[in-house]
């Protein structure tokens, strides 16, 4: 393939791709080398102003410092590669409420490509947030920041926001009722369940880390895909899937749904509980599975791969349910 380069009229700015389908994407996908730099610009700035803000490592940390090396040399000019990634980094910070003194709140924040014209990727953990106080936080302060920060940086504001407002949701955490079991209907029918998660994007690592982690941690079998889109199945009990895909969902996302989802009863099977499970499974423990990555961020995988896999697994028909066309 012969490399491709797009220069920006008035900023004399260049991209260069190693491959020329890489540049066709990036243009399908409504880039310039204007926007590319203009958004690095912001992204590099604001992340400035968050380590003078912020200079102990105790409450500001950079994780991923070779994608800030690649942002910052982008935005000074020393390379004109588009970087591969963008940085990720956590905000730590103490606070009391009426139930705790000195709760740790950590804000793990990951850029996108394409921020501040989206909103970046934010999650928040604190031991003493319940998951569904969690889940409800996310979804409060993606509304927030919807509405009062779109097209601009906004983690200045995420944090403010999260300062003034966590307790509550921490409170709450404390004093939610958990409903007692009803054993009076007999014990739950066991069943055997797999999920076909489908997400718009997996990009960052601390995500890719904690459902390669839950996978094993819930005795799990399946894959993940990242890249644009991804794809994570996951199977066994119905139980532990019901789980992991309530962490996953709690996670901040563009876009996640189930896209598929088989039980399979097994109480009128023989042999024991595990026997019964390994019987249907398709997949041998949990891996990342990637396939020929392109695109000049390497976050497209070769799909013709991913059929292929699948086919192999018996699973080919999920393809179509994935993409709408069959799968070659």
């Amino acid at each position: 393939m012969i490399p491709v380069s797009i220069t920006s009229c008035s900023r004399g700015k260049s991209l260069y791709f190693e491959h020329f389908d890489a540049c066709c994407i990036f243009l399908r996908e409504g880039y310039s080398a204007e926007m590319a730099l203009e958004e690095a610009e912001a992204q590099l700035a604001e992340l400035e102003l968050l380590s003078s803000m912020f200079p102990s490592e105790e409450e500001f940390v950079v994780t991923d410092q070779l994608a800030f090396a690649e942002l910052r040399d982008y935005v000074e000019g020393v390379s004109n590669t588009l970087p591969h990634s963008r940085p990720d980094f956590l905000i730590k910070h103490k606070m009391d409420t009426i139930n705790f003194k000195e709760v740790d709140i950590t804000i793990s924040c990951a850029y996108v490509s394409d921020y501040p014209q989206v909103l970046p990727e934010i999650s928040v953990r604190c031991a003493q947030l319940s998951r569904a106080q969690q889940a409800q936080l996310h979804s409060d302060l993606n509304s927030y920041l919807l509405e009062n920060c779109s097209g601009e940086v906004c983690l200045l504001s995420a944090f403010e926001w999260v300062k003034d407002n966590a307790a509550q949701y921490i409170d709450k955490s404390v004093s939610a009722v958990v409903p007692k079991k009803d054993t009076s209907s007999g014990p739950t029918q066991e069943a055997f369940t797999r999920l076909w998660i489908y997400s718009h994007h997996i990009y960052n690592k601390s995500k890719r880390k904690n459902i390669l982690e839950w996978s094993k941690e819930l005795n799990l079998t399946g894959f993940s895909m990242p890249g644009k889109p991804g794809v994570v199945c996951v199977e066994g009990l119905r139980t532990p899937c019901d789980e992991f895909w309530s962490r996953v969902k709690c996670l901040t996302w563009k876009r996640i749904m189930i896209r598929h989802r088989e039980d399979i009863p097994l109480d009128s099977e023989d042999g024991t509980i595990d026997e019964r499970v390994a019987s249907h499974r398709k997949f041998t423990g949990f891996d990342e599975a990637i396939f020929d990555p392109h695109g000049n961020r390497g976050n497209h995988m070769d799909l013709g791969q991913l059929y292929q896999f699948l086919s192999e697994k018996g699973c080919g028909e999920i393809f179509q349910l994935y993409f709408g066309i069959e799968g070659k």
